[in-house]
């Protein structure tokens, strides 16, 4: 009898992955503390400040030397449910994180990556929106703002036109996040159209670029990663679109 008893102890840790269903604030913090505790030697858990209702903003940092910047090590982050309607990039950095941490070690390219990069992933930036979300489609619904109401999407400033909106608490923390670590890349999740975009989507008309595409000096990059990331997306490739499809501002 101690036989499977034995074996059934050795499988416990891998059905107690991340289930694939929405995780609520609640939820999330669980699993982001448990990976913090567990895999201690290449994450770091912090909060970069609070939203508007008081909840934190988490930050999981994945890498060889998670706590501090090497020089030579560049820094990445991620970001997602900016709309707290947009849910699925949620899902998506909670399950990249868990499939970071457990392939490092077994996958020779997972194991690469956490050895020389560091990686900074953000899975809500809206978690008040999130949690006032009733049912996720295509269409906005309650929660794409934050409690205040603010499309933290249209809250930065502008390259090209004066925003004088009233900055959000989830803008000052991200902006003051910006300003404490050497970023040379970063990626924002949305939900609900297939479209890799990238800076700038606005211009001037003064530059010929009010209606038309306004390049950046990494211009090159943007479009070789938007490419690469595109057309491995079946959808995308294709050219297909979310069914509900509206035209967003």
């Amino acid at each position: 009898m101690d036989f499977p008893c034995l074996w059934l102890g050795l499988l416990l840790p891998l059905v107690a992955a991340l289930d694939f269903n929405y995780h609520r604030q609640e939820g999330m913090e669980a699993f982001l503390k448990t990976v913090a505790q567990n895999y201690s030697s290449v994450t770091h858990l912090h909060s970069i400040g609070k939203s508007v209702k008081g909840r934190n903003l988490w930050v999981l940092v994945v890498g060889r030397f998670p706590k501090e910047h090497r020089i030579g090590i560049p820094e990445f982050k991620y970001v997602a449910n900016m709309h707290g309607d947009e849910t699925v990039g949620r899902e998506l950095l909670l399950h990249l994180i868990d499939y970071l941490v457990t392939s490092d070690g077994k996958d020779p390219e997972i194991t690469n990556l956490i050895n020389s990069t560091r990686i900074h992933i953000m899975p809500s930036m809206n978690p008040d929106g999130f949690e006032a979300v009733k049912k996720p489609d295509c269409y906005y619904s309650i929660g794409r703002e934050n409690y205040n109401q603010y499309d933290l999407n249209r809250n930065f400033p502008d390259a090209f036109e004066y925003n004088n909106v009233s900055r959000q608490p989830e803008t000052v923390a991200v902006m003051k996040w910006l300003k404490t670590e050497t970023f040379v890349l970063s990626a924002n999740l949305h939900g609900g159209a297939l479209v890799a975009s990238y800076p700038f989507d606005n211009g001037v008309q003064a530059t010929g670029a009010l209606y038309s595409r306004s390049l950046t000096p990494d211009d090159d990059v943007f479009q070789y990663l938007a490419h690469t990331y595109a057309s491995r997306n079946p959808n995308m490739k294709k050219g297909d679109e979310c069914k509900n499809k509206m035209n967003f501002p």
